[in-house]
C-alpha cells in the first residue's frame, strides 16, 4: 500500500500516516499551536497551518511531568516539552461509512501520563471504531488557576488543560470525517483523572455538542476544585516562587517547565498535609468555562443529556498502598479526613465497614470516598435524564491476588485496550488466567464498542436507575448485583447531605 492511501487532508494541511497490520495510525498532529512563551497559562490558539505533506508517523512530546513518568523501556523515556498539544487517530485500514468515534483522555492524577500509553490497537481492531488519543497540559502549566495575578500586561487564563481537551474535541468535529469517523457520534472516555476530564465535560456548558456519548472509568470528581481552594493553592505557589524568585509572577513566564515542576512538588507536599490525600492540581469551579461543581450539575440535572457509562474497581486503593502512596488509609488520616462530617454520619460510614481499622478497611474507606461514592452520586442524577449504565470491575488474576493488587485502580484498562496479551499483561496471566482474561477482554471491548456505536452496551445489562440500581459486576463470569453495599451507598450519601466537606476532599488549612 502507498503512503498516499494514509494522506488526509485536514483544516491544517495534509498529514500523512502509517498503515500496519491491518490498521491506519498518524501520530502527532498538532490541534493546538505549541503554549509556550507569551502562550504559556494562556487559553489554547489554532496550530498554525503547514504546507506539503506532514509526516504523521510517530508520537510527539510528552506534556512536561518528572522524568520517571515517562520511561518507556529500559533507559528510555519519551521526551516531554511545553509544544505537547498534539493527538492520534488510529482507523482499520479496511472501513466503509463514517465509523463511530472514542476519544481517550489519559489519567495520572493530572500531572503525568501522555497519549502514547494506550495506542488502541486491539480495541480497534475487535470494536471496529476511529480512535483518538490526546495529550494535554498537566501539572503548573495545565491545571493550577493564575487567574488572580492577571494584569494588564501578563493574562493567566483559568483550567488549561480543560480547554485543551476541549480545543481536542473541537479539531475532532472539523477533522475526524476525513479519517473515517462519524462527527455526529463521538464517545470520551477517560480513566482516572481521565475519567474526571469526562465527568467535568458534563458539565461544561461549551462543550455541548462536541461529544454525544462519555465512559467514565474510575473517575475521581473531587479533583476538581472549587475556586477558594485553587486561588489558596495558587497563592502557595506563588510563595514557593517567591523563596527562590524576586518577581514571583514575573518568574511564572521566565521559569523553566523543570523549575515549575519542582515547585509544584513542593505545592504538593505541602496540600498533603493540608488535607490528607488531596491534590493541588486538577479544573476549577471557576464560574466562566466551568460554572457549577459536576456532582452540583448532576444534582440539578444540568449535566449534557448523553448516555452514560460509569463504574469503578473493587480494591481502588491497593495500587496506591503499594506503588503510589498519595491517599491516606492510616486510622489517624481517616479520622482527618472525615474529621469535617456530623458525628453520627462519620459513625454511620464507619460502621458500614465493619473489619474498620483493619488496612483492608481503611484502604476500601478511601477509595469509596474517592472514586465510587461520588461516581453513584453522578449516576442517581444522570440517570434521571440521561440513559446510564454503571458497573463494577471485580475481575483479578491469581498473580494480581497473590500480589496483594487483586482488581486495583487502573486494572479495567487490560480489558479495555487488550493488554492482557501484551508483555506485561502476559506477566499477569502466565499463571493459567490467560483464557479468562481474553473472555474478560472480549467482554469489555464488546460492550464499550457497542455503547459508542448505540448509546448502550450489549444487550443484558441493565440501565442504571435510583430505583433498581442496577450495576453489572465485570468478572468472569459477570453477573448484575442490584444495589450493592447499599448500606455504604446511604452513609456516603448522608455525608453528602450533611457534611461541609465534599466526598474526597477535606479543608484547606486544617491541620
Amino acid at each position: 500500500m502507498s503512503h498516499s492511501d494514509t494522506r488526509v487532508t485536514i483544516t491544517d494541511g495534509v498529514v500523512e500516516g502509517v498503515d500496519h497490520d491491518g490498521l491506519h495510525s498518524w501520530r502527532g498532529i498538532p490541534y493546538a499551536a505549541p503554549p509556550m512563551g507569551d502562550r504559556r497559562f494562556r487559553a489554547p490558539e489554532p496550530a498554525t497551518p503547514w504546507e506539503g505533506v506532514r509526516l504523521a508517523h510517530s508520537f510527539r512530546n510528552a506534556a512536561p511531568q518528572a522524568r520517571r513518568y515517562t520511561t518507556i523501556g529500559i533507559n528510555k523515556h519519551q521526551p516531554v516539552s511545553e509544544d505537547c498539544l498534539t493527538l492520534n487517530v488510529l482507523a482499520p485500514a479496511k472501513r466503509s461509512g463514517p465509523l463511530p468515534v472514542m476519544v481517550f483522555i489519559h489519567g495520572g492524577a493530572y500531572i503525568l501520563g501522555s497519549s502514547l500509553t494506550y495506542r488502541g490497537d486491539s480495541l480497534v481492531r475487535a470494536g471496529g471504531v476511529v480512535y483518538v488519543s490526546i495529550n494535554y497540559r498537566l501539572g503548573t502549566l495545565g491545571y493550577l488557576d493564575l487567574s488572580q495575578y492577571s494584569s494588564d500586561t501578563r493574562t493567566f487564563d483559568s483550567n488549561l488543560g480543560l480547554r485543551d481537551q476541549l480545543s481536542a474535541l473541537q479539531w475532532v468535529q472539523r477533522n475526524i470525517a476525513g479519517f473515517g469517523g462519524d462527527p455526529d457520534n463521538v464517545t470520551i472516555f477517560g480513566e482516572s483523572a481521565g475519567g474526571n476530564a469526562v465527568t467535568t465535560l458534563l458539565a461544561v456548558p461549551s462543550a455541548a455538542g462536541l461529544f454525544h456519548k462519555a465512559i467514565a472509568e474510575s473517575s475521581a470528581p473531587a479533583l476538581t476544585l472549587k475556586a477558594e481552594w485553587a486561588t489558596q493553592f495558587a497563592s502557595t505557589f506563588v510563595d514557593i516562587l517567591a523563596e527562590t524568585h524576586d518577581d514571583p509572577v514575573a518568574a511564572l513566564h521566565t521559569a523553566t517547565p523543570a523549575e515549575l515542576g519542582r515547585a509544584g512538588d513542593q505545592l504538593s507536599r505541602r496540600v498533603a498535609k493540608m488535607i490528607p490525600g488531596a491534590l493541588p492540581f486538577g479544573p476549577t469551579v471557576d464560574g466562566d468555562l466551568l460554572p457549577i461543581d459536576p456532582l452540583e450539575a448532576a444534582d440539578r440535572g444540568e449535566t449534557h443529556a448523553v448516555p452514560l457509562l460509569l463504574g469503578s474497581n473493587l480494591v481502588e486503593a491497593n495500587l496506591f498502598a503499594k506503588v503510589f502512596p498519595v491517599l491516606p488509609t492510616s486510622p489517624s488520616a481517616l479520622e482527618r479526613v472525615l474529621a469535617g462530617a456530623d458525628p453520627d454520619v462519620r459513625a454511620a460510614i464507619l460502621d458500614s465497614y465493619p473489619d474498620y481499622p483493619e488496612p483492608a478497611a481503611c484502604r476500601q474507606i478511601m477509595a469509596d470516598m474517592i472514586f465510587w461514592a461520588p461516581s453513584v452520586a453522578i449516576a442517581d442524577g444522570h440517570s434521571a435524564h440521561s440513559p446510564t449504565y454503571m458497573y463494577r470491575f471485580d475481575y483479578s488474576t491469581r498473580i494480581l491476588d497473590i500480589s496483594g493488587f487483586g482488581a486495583t485502580h487502573g486494572i479495567e484498562l487490560f480489558g479495555v485496550f487488550g493488554l492482557f496479551t501484551s508483555r506485561v499483561g502476559g506477566l499477569l496471566t502466565f499463571a493459567g488466567d490467560r483464557r479468562s482474561a481474553r473472555r474478560v477482554t472480549a467482554g469489555m471491548q464488546s460492550d464499550w464498542a457497542s455503547f459508542a456505536a448505540t448509546g448502550a452496551p450489549r444487550s443484558g445489562w441493565r440501565r442504571y436507575e435510583t430505583t433498581t440500581r442496577a450495576v453489572k459486576v465485570i468478572d468472569d463470569p459477570s453477573r448484575i448485583e442490584l444495589d450493592p453495599h447499599a448500606q455504604r451507598r446511604e452513609a456516603w450519601s448522608r455525608y453528602r447531605e450533611y457534611s461541609e466537606v465534599p466526598l474526597g476532599g477535606g479543608i484547606p488549612g486544617q491541620e
